[in-house]
């Protein structure tokens, strides 16, 4: 964590503003990104090039005299945007619930042999609501041309092939769907203790915009000389999925793991059975 954020913020970002953009795809698309690697990367491609095209729009030019730069993370193991560190979603690493992309908060722009940086403002509702329809329109379109999915009038379903099952598909499948892979409690969800008061929702939250199962946040952002926060921005999502920190035994010898920030409904803490634990389970936080 602690080497990858550094090589970032001495190697790779320029000194300019930067601005975080965290992208959870639906469900219906984790196990097909987990299996067929190829998919993962044309999907991640039409998503850094539907936000680079905002940028460069907002900046009022167009891709012959203006670029925009990212670095993306991806990310298996934390819920839709904005993140909740330590929150043990334990999918598989291989599963994309998450992109995380760092893009220049502007653009730089050409003009005879010289280059200029032009920032933008921060994307507003209408903007970040518009943009996460284009991306799940382009990435239905290139699943169809792929031939992974098909709609009609009502409905849309993918298409996979269906090859022998494998163990480890096994638990892709129970992981994605938030249930014990194995053990004596498989197929139910993890045991939750709520040891704080629950939090009502906010009723809006302008950072964020979802559409078609895909959600966008963008409400994270870097002044170019905050060099320090763009440090700690870049530690957070190079970080591991979990704490080790946070384990522990309970008396009854079944294992505990607290939770870095409570949930809303006042859970603090998960409760696995040493099985449980070790074959990956997973739970939908609520």
């Amino acid at each position: 964590m602690a080497d990858g954020a550094a090589l970032l913020v001495d190697e790779v970002l320029p000194r300019q503003p930067m601005r975080q953009w965290v992208l959870s795809v639906p469900f219906a698309l984790r196990y097909l990104f987990a299996t067929d690697p190829a998919v993962m990367g044309l999907v991640l491609g039409i998503v850094t090039r539907a936000i680079a095209s905002q940028l460069i729009k907002a900046a009022g030019y167009h891709h012959e005299t203006a670029q925009t730069g990212a670095v993306t993370l991806i990310d298996g193991a934390r819920p839709c945007a904005p993140p909740v560190p330590g929150n043990l979603r334990l999918s598989k690493s291989a599963i994309v619930p998450i992109c995380h992309v760092l893009f220049l908060d502007g653009v730089t722009v050409t003009t005879g042999k010289r280059l200029s940086f032009r920032r933008v403002p921060p994307p507003t509702v209408a903007a970040l609501e518009k943009r996460v329809h284009v991306i799940s329109k382009r990435v239905g379109r290139a699943l169809e041309r792929q031939g992974l999915l098909v709609r009609d009038v009502e409905n849309s379903f993918l298409t996979l092939a269906s090859p022998e099952v494998s163990g480890f598909d096994d638990l892709l499948g129970h992981s994605i769907t938030y249930r014990i892979a194995l053990a004596p409690h498989q197929g139910r969800k993890a045991f939750t203790l709520q040891t704080v008061p629950a939090v009502a929702a906010a009723d809006d939250n302008s950072a964020v915009a979802k559409a078609a199962g895909f959600s966008l946040h963008a409400g994270v952002a870097c002044e170019a000389h905050e060099r320090e926060k763009l440090e700690r921005l870049c530690r957070t999502i190079t970080r591991a999925a979990v704490s080790t920190e946070r384990w522990s035994l309970t008396a009854q010898g079944n294992i505990r793991y607290r939770l870095k920030t409570p949930y809303r409904d006042g859970t603090t803490d998960i409760v696995f059975e040493p099985l449980d634990k070790i074959a990956g389970s997973d739970f939908e936080p609520p």
